[in-house]
């Protein structure tokens, strides 16, 4: 079920339906191997790596995955080519996550050149910033309802978000729209899901997360979302008019750092900002490695001062623990032992 929270009590209690086995999206060795199960009957391309794919899909479900194959294969089909490549799985991965792309949206060059300085606003804040993940992919090609969008994803799978990471998140999130009020001093309305995301992420880490001084460690207000049944009803206050009035000052605040950091970088960075505008506006798309290349003059933003939420807990000057060496690495250097076999009457 995806709904324990609505069964009868009594089908839980000991003896019954007693233990409860959460199925989460596949980590990145099951993902591999849910590829390997749907491509079994499909001609892959030989240099084509699930491995590296599996590293592409973060957070992709078991259908997801499937899908992103099933799209490959129709895509190479309609191609008239033999075997799936590797760019047939970069543009199905390109559909699941964005939508197909829109070829019968035709856009101004001015509402081109405004959505590859946002796009690379998003993309430049990104990589200066020291705890984000590297991004991967940049186009300014409408998909779904997007008019482009920038791929930032972990080389590793993450399951757990540092107070810095989600600081990094919220200022990525509005290098777009800092970008176009830095060059065109009149943003426009293809912020307004950044600005959806940043304000939820930010609301969360106040009432949900303790990452404030104001508030502290200390939950605040209830969800009643049904999410399966296709009803939300949103997040329920179980706080004071007083501390509601401190939860939006906080939100607001943590929002207008970030789209300040956000602009200050992009201020800092202008000459790369309009070299990477100018191969969106020649090339349309993106890679890691090309994106690497424009970046690497970037100017690389400092880290924030140590946090520890309030002015007594000072933080400690003695490093972490050093990581001990794999046990998995120790235990293949290991000979096998020799088994001596013995008769019963031994």
């Amino acid at each position: 079920t995806n709904r324990p929270d609505v069964l009868d009590p009594a089908l839980l209690r000991p003896g019954r339906f007693d233990r409860q086995i959460p199925v989460e999206r596949p980590d990145l060795k099951g993902r591999e191997a849910i590829l390997k199960v749907h491509s079994k009957n499909k001609p892959l391309a030989e240099n084509l790596d699930l491995t590296a794919i599996a590293r592409r899909t973060p957070g992709f479900t078991g259908a997801d995955l499937a899908n992103v194959l099933n799209e490959a294969a129709l895509l190479t089909a309609r191609n008239n080519e033999k075997q799936i490549t590797l760019s047939a799985i970069d543009e199905s991965i390109d559909r699941v996550m964005a939508g197909p792309q829109r070829k019968s949206r035709i856009m101004s060059e001015a509402e081109r050149r405004v959505t590859a300085y946002h796009e690379a606003g998003h993309a430049l804040v990104a990589h200066a910033l020291p705890h984000t993940d590297p991004v991967h992919k940049i186009t300014i090609m409408p998909r779904g309802r997007a008019l482009g969008y920038t791929m930032v994803l972990p080389d590793d799978d993450k399951y757990s978000t540092t107070r810095n990471q989600l600081l990094d998140q919220l200022a990525y999130s509005l290098g777009g729209r800092a970008a176009e009020e830095l060059i065109f001093h009149d943003p426009s309305t293809g912020a307004a899901n950044d600005i959806e995301k940043a304000t939820a992420l930010a609301r969360a880490m106040v009432t949900q997360y303790g990452m404030t001084e104001a508030i502290g460690a200390i939950k605040l207000g209830t969800d009643d979302s049904v999410p399966f049944m296709g009803r939300d009803y949103g997040h329920q206050r179980d706080y004071s008019e007083s501390v509601a009035a401190i939860v939006d000052a906080e939100i607001r605040g943590l929002i207008e750092r970030a789209h300040q950091e956000a602009y200050d970088i992009l201020q800092a960075n202008r000459s790369v900002l309009d070299e990477m505008v100018v191969q969106l506006l020649e090339k349309e798309t993106l890679n890691k490695e090309e994106i690497a290349e424009i970046f690497a003059k970037v100017v690389s933003w400092p880290k924030r001062p140590a946090w520890t939420g309030s002015p007594s807990r000072l933080p400690s000057t003695q490093p972490p623990v050093a990581i001990p060496e794999r046990a998995a690495v120790a235990e293949t250097t290991k000979k096998p032992r020799r088994v001596k076999k013995t008769t019963s009457s031994e």
